[in-house]
């Protein structure tokens, strides 16, 4: 269980961060780490879900299948689901800031707004990364480029080496003398 202090709820960055999955090529928190979050059983939270569904289109909050849910449960074991046997609720970013909405405490409300500041910087990084990519990829293609053009440079030098090491006899042009 995380522990915080009532007055000032801060978490760790990573803390937060650690409970953000890819999963379906979607950044999602899970039910069970929000209920956490929140200081609420996870039963509540999906209770409170169930009451305002119609805020929870699919792309804001889908259900786990069988497959992933196993995936989940291999990748941090077993034991730390606590028994869980259904497969839990995976929230987007939209879904998280529409828990908002329907979770009024305090505490709620502070966690809230911290794990939105967290996707917003994970995009940042997605962002700044790509663009960094981006910016490999052309240096990449100049460097490229440069080594064409360097290799068109060495050839021309050594067809002017091969023509000074091997000159080609030259008919004089001009006026010629008559030999005596």
């Amino acid at each position: 269980m995380i522990k915080y202090n009532e007055d000032k709820l801060m978490l760790p960055d990573e803390t937060i961060g650690n409970k953000i999955y890819l999963i379906r090529e979607t950044r999602v928190m899970l039910d069970k780490d929000l209920a956490e979050l929140y200081g609420v059983k996870t039963g509540n939270l999906n209770k409170a879900v169930k009451r305002n569904i119609k805020r929870f289109p699919d792309d804001f909050m889908f259900q786990l299948t069988t497959k992933e849910f196993e995936i989940l449960k291999f990748q941090f074991g077993i034991s730390s689901w606590g028994g869980s046997r259904i497969s839990p609720y995976a929230f987007t970013e939209q879904g998280v800031a529409m828990l908002s909405g329907i979770l009024n405490s305090d505490r709620a409300i502070r966690v809230n707004i911290q794990i939105m500041r967290i996707f917003t910087k994970i995009r940042q990084m997605v962002t700044d990364n790509l663009s960094l990519k981006l910016e490999i990829e052309e240096i990449k293609k100049k460097l490229q480029n440069q080594d064409k053009n360097i290799d068109l440079v060495f050839n021309y030098l050594d067809e002017l080496i091969e023509k000074q090491e091997k000159p080609i006899p030259r008919k004089k042009v001009g006026f010629k003398i008559p030999n005596k």
